[in-house]
């Protein structure tokens, strides 16, 4: 890094660089690779002054030589409520050249771009909505390339980090890199720790910026100085470029000591603003020192004004002489304090740090008279309500009106892309507005809207403890605002798994006022019916539901009576009462599907209560197109939080249909959303299915699927609620283990009984503890579990869970060596299933019971239920299945010669235990013989039953007698 004091005019952009070699190149190459599978983000950190910009600057300097599209943005300290800031500022740099060369950027939204029409900008519905959008503009990129460096991340706003987290977990193929540098101490958790996943999963690339060498700085920086000071600067400075040139910068000025003064503190004393030193504070402070006032005047201007800093402006918000100005500005330039800004837009501060530091010296009455000036001057030229926002809160201490309307405004325009912005500018406006009875209404309304917006953020504590502030409020005890915020706060105790403090909210609130309008009790009610959903007790709010029937039908109020019915369907779905469950359902799809989508903006939650429940009485195609307009109408409403439920519905839809591919792309874009949302337990069912997704989209042993259900349950903690149990369930499905598959369901279940275990789906898990216990060789506790498997799905009256019974009891008659049994059995389930649509299912019976078929007899048919088998789960992207079809094809199609080949696969010691059994040794006397565990045994067997297919101790006899018959 290197700059010119000594040359006017010339800035550190076009000096020579300096050092970094190693740096460039790694930076090279990653060009070399752009598009060919390289790292799609690099991570520039370091300390303040490195050197980290100039290295963006000559970066992007050697890509434009390549002929790649080279945009660059920056974030900035006092702009950091400011949505997009450093996005907006590279798509700036679009021109005709980059738009030639990529024109699919010309449909970028506007809203990157700074842009901001009215709340939530320009057809932008949600946040993620839009992630999503760039992340598909920027996929399609074609020609040489694009390079987009975005300069001081550490100072971005929430959403621009948001964005770069979902670029970073979305990684294009198209020939793009994204370059951040950042300093590594002040660098918000949720960038390190998106930096260090995808460092882990080598789509970025990191480059720590070490302090510069002495050769560089005193050879080449302080060619015209002694060597011997130059030596004593460098010494002082630590290789800092930034300390070093201003010590230099001193000594050439002669406003210091020619040598350094033995007291000088280094950067490893940083403790100033910034982290900067007080010692280069002062240095840099000094360069203001010779400056008249009318310069001074226009750098202090600059440090207000940021990116808007122009003559006009400076002149107006100054009160000088616009000739002045510039003649001022050309002054401050030739000393090098001002700069052209990048890309030739505006001017600038030359370094982040000064701007700081001028910023900071200005007496604070002058300061806030600044910005107020900026702010009129912004507002006639026509700027945003986002962009004067920042000025209007530097220049606030006491209440405004007008001010406050702009600052509304801005957390209006910014609630459903940047919410945490607009949460921000709110509690700006909360701060200075009046404690008083005349503002009391316009407290309550604020409180409201920003608890909104903090729960949009998954600060759900914060929203949650600010309710309880509105609530407590005196006044306004039975109005629309304490209904809407009661409703909300019970919400946010759901979302943090408090669910009887949700419970005893509402309860209370519904008896404190009994004669309040109807209306505001249904509200209420409803929400009561809900939180006791997500806690599993539905049976415990059946009169409240009963009753909030009754009140929106004597309303005649049909939003409210569709989403009263879709409770009661999903609630007595859950339990397994089908027959109601269908009895609500129905009515509650007919007014569903005749409501407009207007109709249902404000009760879109409903339509996924309504498909989930649609789910559990498995008719998947109604499941699916509810879904599926929910998601329409909560993107384009900007109802974030319901966009991951509707999501992973619509996927649970693909997954049971065998569609796993697509299952796992909206399982990935749940996923994101349900972390920013903060519901551990909304995140731990998100984790879970797409656990289950993962185990069929990835080849046997790919050991994603387990880690991902681990983090899962270790998300849900010791909670009890529907989501813990389905995803301790999941993780079941994902351990290889038998023994640890039955302790996860007895956790899951909460014992023997298994009582909290979902009614309506129990018999899937049945099922699974029915293969455990034969792969322990527990025949009575399998035959136990099959039993009751059995009763179960006759009462539920569904296809898909009595397939479940009936694979349960063919892998006992496959375990006893009735083979006949076993295939019919399997074959009666597959056929279940494809009457059912349930599509996963069908391929996994008639992989399962093809090898059956054929040991049965019947060679022709085993074949049939094979070909069929792996063309339903190969078209449906289930690479498990086809895994376990290559594994099955042997004993399909070439028995004979079958069985050296799978058994080769055994280990030694696996070999050894398969021969034991096929010589009729139980696992305790084959643990006897080998000095081992009962339990070891038998995950031996696990194992070998999983690499052969087999499924009994007289299936791997038989293949072990053939194999040494072979």
């Amino acid at each position: 890094m290197t700059t010119a004091y000594d040359r006017p005019g010339q800035y550190a952009d076009t000096a020579p660089f300096v050092g970094r070699a190693a740096e460039l190149g790694r930076l090279d190459a990653v060009l070399d690779r752009l598009g060919k599978g390289g790292p799609s983000v690099v991570d520039v950190t370091g300390e303040a002054g490195i050197g980290k910009s100039r290295l963006l600057v000559e970066l992007c300097a050697r890509a434009r030589r390549r002929g790649v599209t080279v945009l660059r943005g920056r974030a900035t300290e006092y702009e950091q409520h400011n949505p997009f800031q450093p996005f907006a500022d590279a798509f700036a740099d679009l021109d005709e050249r980059a738009l030639r060369a990529c024109p699919v950027l010309s449909e970028l939204s506007p809203v990157l771009r700074g842009v901001m029409e009215g709340p939530g900008g320009p057809g932008i519905g949600d946040r993620f909505g839009l992630y999503q959008a760039t992340a598909a503009v920027l996929r399609r990129l074609s020609g040489p390339g694009l390079v987009v460096t975005l300069d001081d991340l550490h100072w971005a706003d929430p959403a621009s980090l948001e964005l770069v987290d979902y670029l970073i977990r979305h990684p294009s193929p198209a020939p793009l890199l994204f370059v951040i540098s950042r300093r590594n101490r002040q660098a918000p958790t949720v960038l390190a720790t998106a930096l260090a996943r995808g460092m882990d999963a080598g789509t970025v690339l990191r480059l720590v910026l070490e302090p510069l060498g002495e050769r560089d700085c005193v050879e080449t920086l302080a060619f015209d100085v002694p060597r011997q000071h130059a030596a004593e600067l460098y010494s002082a400075s630590e290789g800092n470029p930034l300390y070093f040139l201003a010590l230099l910068q001193a000594h050439r000025g002669a406003r210091g000591p020619r040598t350094p003064c033995p007291a000088l503190r280094t950067p490893a004393a940083f403790g100033g603003p910034d982290g900067l030193p007080a010692d280069l504070q002062a240095l840099l402070l000094d360069e203001l020192s010779p400056l008249s006032p009318t310069e001074r005047r226009t750098v202090e201007a600059a440090s207000v004004l940021g990116d808007h800093t122009t003559p006009d402006l400076i002149s107006a918000i100054t009160g000088a002489r616009v000739p002045d100005i510039i003649e001022a500005l050309h002054q401050v330039m030739r000393r090098d304090l001002v700069r052209q800004g990048q890309g030739g837009r505006g001017l600038a501060l030359r370094h982040p740090v000064l701007r700081a530091l001028v910023h900071e010296s200005i007496v604070p009455w002058r300061r806030e008279e600044l910005h107020r000036r900026a702010a009129t001057e912004l507002e006639r030229a026509g700027a945003s309500a986002v962009e004067r926002a920042h000025h209007l809160e530097q220049s606030l201490t006491r209440w405004d009106s007008q001010a406050a309307a702009v600052l509304t405004t801005a957390a209006e325009q910014t609630a459903a892309t940047a919410p945490a912005v607009s949460a921000h500018w709110l509690q700006v406006v909360l701060r200075v507005l009046p404690d008083t009875p005349e503002h009391r209404s316009k407290r309550r309304e604020l409180m409201l809207r920003r608890a909104h917006a903090l729960g949009m953020t998954g600060r759900l504590r914060e929203s949650r403890n600010l309710l309880h502030q509105l609530i407590d409020l005196p006044g306004g005890d039975d109005d629309a605002v304490r209904t809407s915020a009661v409703a909300l706060c019970a919400l946010m105790e759901c979302r943090l798994g408090r669910y009887p403090e949700s419970d005893a909210l509402l309860r209370r609130e519904l008896a404190r006022s009994p004669g309040r309008p109807l209306v505001r009790t249904l509200e209420l009610h409803l929400q009561l019916v809900y939180c006791a959903l997500s806690a599993a007790r539905f049976p415990d709010v059946r009169a409240e539901i009963t009753e909030a029937l009754v009140t929106a039908r004597a309303l005649g109020d049909d939003t409210r009576e569709m989403r009263a019915l879709s409770l009661a369907a999903m609630g007595e779905g859950y339990e397994g009462n089908m027959a109601a469950a269908r009895g609500f359902a129905e009515p509650a799809a007919r007014l569903a599907d005749a409501l407009t989508d207007s109709n249902l903006a404000d009760v879109c939650e409903s339509l996924s209560r309504l498909a989930w429940a649609e789910i559990f009485l498995e008719n998947y195609t109604t499941a699916e197109r509810h879904a599926d307009r929910g998601l329409e109408i909560a993107r384009r409403t900007g109802q974030l939080y319901l966009i991951p439920q509707l999501l992973l519905c619509k996927a649970h839809v693909h997954f049971n249909t065998c569609r796993i591919t697509t299952a796992l792309e909206l399982a990935d874009e749940a996923e994101p959303i349900t972390r920013a949302l903060g519901s551990s337990e909304l995140l731990a069912f998100t984790l879970a299915f797409r656990s289950q997704i993962l185990l069929l989209a990835r080849p046997p042993g790919d050991p994603e699927a387990l880690a991902v259900a681990e983090e899962a349950v270790a998300a849900v903690g010791t909670s009890d609620s529907w989501w813990a149990s389905l995803a301790w369930c999941m993780l079941a499905h994902t351990v290889g283990d038998p023994h640890r598959v039955r302790d996860v369901l007895l956790h899951a279940g909460g014992g023997s009984e298994l009582r909290r275990l979902q009614p309506s789906v129990r018999c899937y898990f049945l099922e699974l503890l029915v293969n455990a216990a034969l792969a322990t060789g527990d025949m009575e506790e399998a035959e136990r579990w099959a039993r009751r498997a059995q009763r179960e799905a006759g009462q539920l009256g569904l296809p898909v869970q009595r397939v479940a019974a009936l694979r349960g009891q063919a892998r006992i008659a496959a375990h006893r060596g009735d083979t006949v049994e076993a295939a019919r059995l399997f074959a009666e389930a597959a056929a279940d299933c494809a009457k059912s649509g349930a599509t996963l299912r069908e391929a996994q019976s008639l992989l399962l019971g093809a090898p059956l078929m054929k040991a049965a007899g019947d060679g022709a048919r085993a074949a049939a239920m094979w070909h069929r088998g792996v063309h339903l789960a190969s078209e449906g992207g289930a690479r498990l299945l086809v895994g376990l079809a290559e594994r099955t094809r042997p004993a399909v199609f070439d028995g004979l010669t079958a069985p050296a080949g799978v058994l080769a696969t055994l280990t030694p010691r696996e070999r050894e235990v398969a021969e034991m059994v096929a010589a009729g040794l139980t696992s305790q006397a084959i643990a006897t013989e080998l000095h081992l565990s009962r339990r070891t045994i038998e995950s031996h067997l696990s194992r070998i039953y999983r690499k052969t297919a087999v499924s009994s101790r007289a299936a791997l006899a038989s293949l072990v007698a053939r194999g040494s018959a072979d």
